[in-house]
């Protein structure tokens, strides 16, 4: 059976999550497990859709999106109790919510929705000013003309302008678009932020912006 979907699984509960995943390898989907206050917060494989099993009494709800988000740009897929539902306000980088314990029949719909809306998204012009990301033909163009860039030079720019305003740590920027596995130093990041400096950014044009002992950022102007 082909593999539809990769599904990383952030749990706190063991017995639900293996039934879970039971459910959606019956399915053909492959899904493997996270569970939270058992060590660091790591990827073995690039998922395709994370599904987060939020609890009331977690306190570092924030915290962890944000580690998670430095991991990977997979869409979000809350997963909390009915009779808890009302007590929720999801972080933003939640994309959708579903009801445990777990209907599969429901769990399938929503990783569905939120693939296919992640693909039109992807599908999307980036513009910013005189910057122009057309990720359907993998060009940019600033003020019309043409850029050449490598891909990984495209990558991190489509990552950051993807992000605007927001400062991305140099190995936050090495698991996102190297990934996690990549073994090259930090200055892999400056190398290539200075080469895409080089290409898009002039007198006129300044798009990426180094935050002092921290990161870098795209401007949102």
């Amino acid at each position: 059976m082909e593999t539809k979907a990769k599904v990383l699984i952030i749990a706190h509960d063991t017995t639900e999550a293996h039934r879970l995943s039971t459910a959606l390898g019956k399915e053909g989907y492959a899904s493997y497990f996270i569970y939270l206050g058992r060590g660091e917060l790591e990827l073995s494989d690039e998922p395709d859709v994370i599904i987060w099993e939020l609890d009331t009494g977690d306190v570092e709800t924030h915290q962890l999106l944000e580690k998670i988000e430095e991991l990977t740009q997979a869409p979000i897929l809350a997963s909390v109790y009915e009779m808890e539902i009302e007590n929720y306000d999801f972080p933003s980088g939640v994309k959708d919510f579903v009801i445990r314990p777990y209907r599969i029949g429901e769990v399938i719909g929503r990783i569905n929705k939120i693939l296919e809306r992640s693909t039109n998204e992807e599908a999307e012009t980036i513009q910013c000013g005189d910057l122009v990301i057309d990720p359907a033909r993998y060009e940019v163009t600033v003020g019309g003309n043409p850029v050449d860039l490598t891909y990984k030079e495209y990558q991190l720019l489509k990552f950051l302008a993807t992000n605007r305003e927001r400062v991305f740590t140099r190995d936050a920027l090495l698991n996102r678009v190297w990934g996690y596995d990549y073994y090259g130093g930090a200055r892999t990041v400056d190398v290539h932020v200075r080469r895409l400096r080089s290409k898009i950014e002039d007198k006129d044009h300044s798009f990426i912006e180094t935050v002092r002992n921290v990161g870098y950022r795209f401007k949102e102007k």
